[in-house]
């Protein structure tokens, strides 16, 4: 099991995800977010319209996606 907070996902917060791949990881920082907004909290926005749109623009995503993986691989278990 491996930890990343939202802030290192892209988000505005130091809410800690935890996860066994990254993949479980995004998914968890995905539902934070979608939260978030339905909460009404602003301050996640911006990151949800950045998660949202990413697939619109493939490369970009993969650069974002294979990052967060590369990140995750290099942390410690908890």
């Amino acid at each position: 099991m491996k930890t990343m907070t939202c802030r290192q996902l892209g988000g505005p917060c130091d809410l800690a995800h935890h996860g066994k791949t990254a993949d479980e990881v995004i998914v968890a920082q995905d539902q934070h977010l979608k939260d978030a907004e339905t909460a009404g909290d602003a301050t996640h926005q911006e990151a949800r319209e950045a998660m949202k749109g990413r697939w619109k623009r493939p490369k970009k995503s993969l650069d974002w996606y294979f990052g967060v993986k590369r990140t995750f691989a290099e942390l410690p278990e908890d």
